[in-house]
């Protein structure tokens, strides 16, 4: 009986460490909404500083509202790879997928200024 309770309790002992060895899985994030709404919730986080809907009211930060839509996915694909200097835009393009940057191009583009 003795080796019995022996075998089993190394086969558990194996079994943990191997468990507790394995690489952590990374976390999966939910997809990200390119519906309108989607599109229009992502864009309502530039008004702070671009205006609603991207029409800057001041002019001393650029508005996005009728923007020509490859240069804008070009100048934020360019703050999320830290090609281009700002303030927070590298912090900000970086949470976006290459999918959202061109979908938030393409919404900016059609506003109007």
């Amino acid at each position: 009986m003795n080796t019995v309770l022996r075998t089993i309790a190394a086969s558990v002992t194996v079994a943990c460490s191997a468990a507790y060895a394995q690489t952590p899985v990374a976390p999966v994030f939910a997809g990200a909404n390119l519906s309108p709404a989607g599109v229009r919730s992502m864009a309502a986080n530039c008004a702070a500083c671009h205006g609603t809907n991207g029409a800057s009211a001041g002019g001393a930060i650029a508005g996005l509202a009728g923007m020509n839509k490859e240069y804008l996915a070009n100048q934020l694909k360019l703050f999320k790879e830290g090609k281009r200097e700002a303030t927070v835009m590298q912090q900000l393009a970086r949470g976006y997928s290459e999918a959202e940057i061109n979908a938030l191009a393409e919404y900016f583009s059609v506003q109007k200024k």
